[in-house]
């Protein structure tokens, strides 16, 4: 993964997925690019469903292995478009798709101890157990500062929302 530029500009390599986290992190990276003078690298890391494994089991894995790589290029442009627009970024920016896990192919991207890596921290509360692998992935393994974006109030109030609703309990609007 390294050798993705050797440029010495400052980079700032941000995990996306199109989850409200990834795109709270997404927005907090772009800022900092902005204020550092730095690159832009949002990154989408995919897997084949089903992992590698299931793709070495199919005569058709290398036709299906690249409609898999289209897809996620297009969802990668899509996030940026729904959150840019078509002003950009206002930064130089690198989208980038890499095969494999999110946590290492972060890591691998950001290989520079020049880098900043920005992840969304995960979920709060009782599910925090079983989420944010991939920040602290990158906290335990990036050769470079990592900044661990919390969520943001709207996934937080959202979130609540849905747990009233799926333990059908009434919800009083003059909370929100």
């Amino acid at each position: 993964m390294s050798g993705y530029g050797t440029s010495p500009t400052a980079r700032v390599v941000v995990g996306v997925s199109g989850s409200l986290g990834s795109v709270t992190a997404l927005r907090r990276a772009t800022v900092l690019a902005r204020r550092l003078g730095a690159e832009l690298w949002p990154v989408l890391a995919w897997e084949p469903p089903g992992g590698d494994a299931a793709t070495h089991r199919s005569a058709t894995s290398g036709l299906l292995t690249e409609d898999w790589q289209r897809l996620a290029k297009q969802r990668l442009a899509a996030v940026l478009d729904e959150i840019f627009g078509e002003d950009g970024p206002g930064v130089t920016a690198y989208p980038v798709v890499v095969r494999g896990l999110p946590g290492p192919a972060l890591v691998a991207t950001a290989d520079r101890d020049t880098d900043l890596l920005v992840v969304g921290a995960g979920r709060r509360g009782l599910r925090r157990a079983f989420s944010g692998r991939v920040s602290r992935h990158c906290l335990a393994h990036a050769v470079c500062p990592v900044l661990a974006v919390p969520p943001s109030p709207l996934e937080s109030a959202l979130m609540a929302v849905h747990r009233r609703n799926a333990w059908h309990r009434r919800m009083d609007i003059r909370e929100l």
